[in-house]
């Protein structure tokens, strides 16, 4: 059905569907899980060490022998060491997140390696195209962690006219076949999703941070830390109302350091853990396997498309 799909001809892949490079949570047994299953597993490095991320790496690649990428945060002070990283362990595929990415695409080209900015707005998402980016993915303000300030399913149909000559990816809200069917409709070439993963057998979170994933309602999810200009999207609890307490006093950004949203995915306590989600927590109420939530997907979007012929890719 995708064989003709750009995203799955430009990184060798069965189906167009990536997973989002979470920190802290992709890491390698669900990472290879989603390669295994037809779609690209990504290595969230957040502000990981160089010497973690050359474990995770050997580890994936113990599990798959399929296509699989890091995410790099730009942020990281470590970042240049990354990329060391990743070019010696030859990845297939880097995707970037949080500052500039163009001062490293020489050094990844150079080495091989193809380049997926994620970026919030059609202005970048251009921009990245002209600098030669081998895919790009927009990601809208539903999705968990840091966001912009475009909803997904406005920003594709704008970016798609924007990006003429590589895949376009959309990030943000997508879950099932229905969501992934809908951005295909309005232009994207693929999908990325993370917070469906959250709610996966293989995703090493604790079991309560599944919990909250699966109980979480529209309501129960939250943006927060606006003022700082890197606003996050969470499920509520102690520590989320916590900064919003803190936002009400009108507080210097510095006094919310990026690291409290870095803490231990695998606490049981829920309540001083940054749950980062996104709103499609609320259709979400079962755990299954990678493979499980695939196949899911992709059937359930033939079906669609095949009611009607002019969907037909």
């Amino acid at each position: 059905m995708f064989e003709n799909n750009k995203l799955t001809k430009a990184l060798n892949i069965k189906y167009p569907i990536i997973q989002g490079g979470m920190a802290g949570v992709s890491e390698a047994i669900l990472v290879s899980a989603v390669s295994n299953a037809g779609g690209m597993g990504v290595i969230g490095s957040g502000f990981a060490s160089p010497d973690w991320l050359k474990e995770e790496i050997k580890k994936t690649k113990a599990l798959t022998d399929k296509p699989f990428g890091v995410n790099l945060l730009m942020q990281n002070p470590n970042v240049a060491d990354l990329i060391r990283t990743a070019i010696g362990e030859k990845v297939p595929v880097v995707f970037t997140g949080g500052g500039n990415p163009l001062p490293v695409f020489p050094y990844l080209k150079q080495a091989g390696i193809k380049v997926v900015p994620v970026v919030p707005s059609v202005r970048l998402a251009q921009k990245m195209e002209q600098n030669g980016a081998d895919a790009i993915v927009v990601e809208g303000m539903e999705s968990g962690g840091h966001i912009g300030e475009n909803s997904t399913f406005c920003l594709i149909p704008q970016a798609k006219k924007a990006v003429q000559n590589i895949p376009l990816v959309a990030a943000g809200g997508i879950f099932d076949g229905t969501t992934f069917v809908a951005a295909l409709i309005l232009g994207a070439d693929g999908v990325q999703m993370g917070t469906r993963f959250l709610a996966s057998q293989e995703c090493q979170i604790h079991e309560n941070y599944k919990k909250a994933v699966l109980e979480a309602g529209d309501e129960d999810i939250a943006v927060v830390a606006r003022f700082t200009g890197h606003p996050i999207r969470a499920i509520k609890n102690k520590l989320a109302e916590s900064i919003k307490k803190m936002e009400e006093k009108n507080p210097f950004p510095e006094e919310i350091k990026a690291e409290r949203f870095a803490g231990n995915k695998g606490s049981a306590n829920v309540d001083i853990t940054p749950l980062l989600c996104g709103i499609c927590a609320g259709s979400i109420t079962e755990i299954k396997n990678v493979k499980e939530i695939m196949e899911e997907m992709v059937n359930d979007a033939s079906k669609i498309l095949k009611e009607d012929e002019r969907l037909l890719l």
